[in-house]
């Protein structure tokens, strides 16, 4: 297995648990480690419980992993909660004046502060977590210069008080663990790489401008409303017009009427934004105007559970609008891979001329990856596909003086003009329409005409299906066991199927990136030959399994989900496909037994 390092930060809201974490995550990615972390916290401002993981190591990080290395109680309740999650050799660190140890594993270190004798609590209500960290690194072998230096950018705005009193709680802490704590066993690496350090909404925001977004438009509605803060906070030295708008129904429509204008055009929400949304996204089938909406996906339905994920919006996004019409839809693997999917399918719907979806959800959205700067390095061609941009020749566009905007090809594709290019004259509604645009119901419903204009739209969907690649198999062709999921999954697949193999049991992966199109037949060409197949996912319903099955007629062998509104973690996938391979279970695992 991965040598890695995890660290649980667990209090309620308010007690501060994002900054320490971000500390780590700056030390660790100058160390030249990886990272992943995942924030798992309350829709509220005060209170509740809030728990951050951060994992570590030389080798990439795909999940949050089983256990903890060192855990971080803010409170006792944290303390509770949390102590049945330490690795052996883990230590927890905490502050002795207010938390109690409780029964903690056996090989566990304690770690107590005694907090009031070494900073002054009364002035920094944080003071504990400083101490922590300080106390952290400390054990982990890390020398103090690089927490002094972070903590200078952390604390820099606050004034030279701040910054100088925060150092020395800090110190106080590290020299402390230095006299009193035993080291961790292996000290933490230090490499020669570099990473960057990112959310799925700034990967997603990032990938956008790379892709020459010019307008971006939202409603803030959670887990998406980081990809609004990223594209208002850079708006001006990016060259994009950012607008917030009153609701949803606005956004698309907004979004759509930049998109005929000519530029790229994007925007994003979450699943009830996206109900607003619906009836926009036909009339952008309908005008062939291409326009990328991104579903940051959470815990539903209606409010939901607002700050937890899960995988339950997909049904949602194939049924988006009414009637038929071609559309593409891609869920990003990993939040690099936020980024990357960004350009590649505004390529696509700008060459088809369709609504584009991308289909991330809060692990991604809101978690965070260390990334390699040159996976960001953006060398892609920029596609704008059959756009019109100069007038015409004097004989027009079809050499009558006459430009159908929605000439029959066999295609599909028809030139797109932006409005206001003399000589292309044309008629953009939501009515089905002739192939110069004008109404069909304003004729006589002509059934011949609606026909051939059906036709035309969905031709595309052959060539969307040839423009995105099929998913390939990872792992071994002849595994005992293949794991099928799609999107997010990705990671915690990928290492479940590593202990699967440490333990005997031979595994591969199968996970899906492009979901409409979804390659039927190759996905059939892979798994006819698997022994046994297992669809994993974070909703109830089995939304994908139900999809597969209604395009391709297959049906897997078993499932596994979860739906408490957490990630799956890797022993909740190991532990599932054991007992079903075992034959005590032949479809799912009961929530309960695979719930944190």
């Amino acid at each position: 297995m991965r040598q890695t390092f995890a660290i649980g930060i667990g209090g309620a809201a308010g007690q501060g648990v994002a900054t320490p974490g971000d500390i780590f995550a700056k030390i660790f990615s100058r160390r030249g480690l990886h990272l992943n972390a995942y924030n798992a916290y309350q829709s509220i401002i005060r209170g509740g419980h809030t728990f951050l993981t951060i994992r570590t190591g030389p080798e990439k990080v795909t999940n949050m992993g089983d256990r903890l290395d060192l855990l971080i109680p803010l409170n006792q309740d944290a303390m509770n909660r949390h102590l049945g999650l330490f690795t052996e050799g883990a230590a927890c660190i905490y502050n002795a004046d207010t938390i109690k140890p409780g029964a903690a594993s056996e090989g566990v270190q304690l770690c107590p502060l005694p907090v009031s004798k070494l900073a002054d609590i009364t002035r920094n209500k944080v003071a504990q977590n400083t101490l922590a960290v300080g106390t952290a690194l400390s054990m982990m072998g890390i020398g103090f210069q690089a927490l002094e230096s972070v903590l200078i950018e952390q604390f820099k705005k606050k004034g030279e008080a701040v910054v100088s009193e925060n150092v020395g709680i800090a110190r106080a802490g590290y020299d402390y663990a230095t006299a009193n704590f035993k080291p961790f066993a292996r000290p933490l690496p230090m490499t020669e790489h570099r990473y960057a350090v990112l959310s799925g909404n700034t990967a997603m925001a990032m990938g956008g401008a790379a892709a020459g977004v010019k307008f971006y438009c939202a409603y803030p509605m959670s887990p998406s409303t980081g990809v609004l803060h990223w594209m208002a906070a850079h708006a001006r030295k990016a060259g994009i017009m950012v607008r917030q708008v009153e609701d949803e129904i606005g956004v698309v429509n907004m979004a759509i009427g930049a998109a005929h204008a000519g530029v790229r055009s994007m925007c994003a929400t979450s699943g009830g934004g996206f109900a607003l949304m619906s009836e926009g996204l036909g009339l952008s089938a309908m005008m062939e105007t291409p326009v990328v909406v991104i579903d940051c996906q959470r815990a539903g339905p209606s409010t939901g559970v607002p700050t937890k994920t899960e995988q339950g919006d997909l049904w949602q996004m194939l049924g988006a609008a009414f009637g038929d019409y071609p559309r593409v839809i891609a869920a990003p693997l990993d939040i690099g891979d936020c980024f990357k999917i960004i350009p590649e399918i505004f390529n696509i719907a700008d060459r088809f001329q369709c609504p584009g979806i991308v289909l991330c959800d809060l692990l991604l959205s809101e978690g965070r990856l260390s990334v390699d700067p040159k996976d960001l390095d953006f060398d892609q061609v920029i596609d704008r596909g059959e756009l019109i941009t100069t007038p015409s020749s004097p004989s027009g566009a079809n050499g009558n003086g006459a430009y159908k905007r929605y000439k029959i090809t066999e295609s599909g594709i028809s030139p797109r003009a932006i409005p206001g290019v003399p000589g292309y004259t044309h008629t953009a509604a939501s009515d089905e329409h002739d192939e110069d645009g004008v109404l069909i119901s304003d004729e006589f419903t002509n059934p011949t005409k609606r026909r051939a204009m059906m036709e035309k739209r969905m031709r595309k969907a052959d060539g969307i299906e040839a423009a995105v690649p099929p998913p390939t198999l990872s792992g071994p062709r002849d595994a005992e066991v293949t794991l099928i999921g799609w999107g997010s999954t990705m990671g915690v697949i990928e290492e479940a199927c590593e202990i699967l193999t440490e333990q005997g049991i031979s595994a591969n992966q199968l996970q899906i990136r492009w979901l409409v199109p979804l390659h039927g037949e190759a996905i059939l060409n892979v798994l006819k030959d698997s022994r046994h197949t297992i669809i994993v996912e974070n909703n109830y319903s089995g939304q994908f399994a139900r999809y597969l099955r209604s395009e391709t007629s297959y049906v897997p062998n078993g499932h596994i989900r979860k739906y408490d509104g957490e990630p799956f973690m890797p022993h909740h996938i190991v532990e599932a496909v054991k007992e079903q391979l075992s034959g005590k279970s032949k479809l799912s695992i009961p929530a309960h037994e695979i719930m944190v």
